[in-house]
């Protein structure tokens, strides 16, 4: 497994930033490769990305969800890849997203493009994206304030 860790500090407050995040569908907007999200249900949805020529459809269901703070995923086929974004308070008006993406690449491309950082490098600009297109917005899409429990071990 490979790992990616980035961060990026917004000019919105905690909850705004939290709130877009749980707007699944917006992701095209902001995340470089990802054509469309459907959210399926409260924990399930369903991508379709196109990454180097590729395209790929995959489900991911969400396995952690706490309001204001974390969002956790996993994927539930293809390619096996997992995270969590966090969300910090820095002050009144600003917060920091944090991104923790571990993934298995497969085949010779992916494995090149691990080596030369690609991943590190989308990630990072992915974030960059989402910044401009809250702070932008000044506000947030749309909101889901559920909570979905962390699975038992």
């Amino acid at each position: 497994m490979s790992g990616v860790t980035e961060h990026v500090d917004v000019a919105v407050p905690v909850r705004t930033a939290y709130d877009q995040w749980t707007q699944f569908e917006e992701f095209p907007h902001f995340m470089e490769g990802v054509e469309s999200v459907r959210q399926l249900s409260d924990t399930m949805t369903h991508w379709t990305v196109e990454i180097a020529g590729v395209k790929r459809e995959f489900d991911a269901e969400i396995t952690e969800q706490l309001p204001d703070e974390r969002v956790a995923w996993r994927s539930t086929g293809g390619t096996q890849h997992a995270g969590v974004v966090t969300f910090h308070r820095l002050d009144e008006n600003s917060s920091r997203v944090s991104l923790q993406l571990e993934f298995d690449p497969h085949g010779v491309i992916e494995q090149a493009g691990d080596k030369l950082g690609v991943v590190d490098r989308r990630a990072k600009g992915d974030l960059q994206r989402f910044k401009q297109f809250i702070e932008r917005r000044g506000q947030e899409t749309g909101a889901w304030r559920g909570k979905v429990d962390r699975p038992l071990p």
